[in-house]
């Protein structure tokens, strides 16, 4: 799972790259009408609309992009994410440990109590 979250992730920054080059083209074209000599204003209204738009697209794609990577820096749990129940298992698994060895040397002193016999 965590690998096609992987893939999403970089197709939705490669939608974000193409929507980039979008708007760099967009602003071409509508900078090309303006410095013709008598500019047609429906190219102009038309190029800088869908410049407008893939603009609007890329800051979208890329605020959901900051958002993720924020989660996953400050580690809230996020799609795609087993670390903190890897860390909880780890820990779990450690407390286990730690329980047996004090049960062992309790045991160990019990033992040791009651070979010796009863102390008077």
């Amino acid at each position: 799972m965590a690998s096609s979250s992987a893939v999403e992730r970089l197709q939705a920054l490669e939608s974000i790259e193409k929507e980039i080059a979008a708007v760099l083209q967009n602003a071409g074209l509508a900078v090309q009408e303006l410095c013709k000599d008598k500019p047609n204003e429906r190219q102009l209204d038309r190029h800088t609309g869908q410049f407008l738009k893939s603009l609007q697209d890329v800051e979208s794609g890329l605020s959901q992009e900051i958002n993720y990577l924020t989660q996953v820096a400050t580690g809230q749990p996020h799609e795609g994410s087993s670390y903190s129940a890897q860390k909880e298992t780890q820990m779990a698994l450690h407390r286990v440990e730690h329980a047996k060895k004090r049960l062992a040397d309790l045991n160990s002193v019990c033992t040791q109590g009651s070979s010796q016999g009863p102390q008077q």
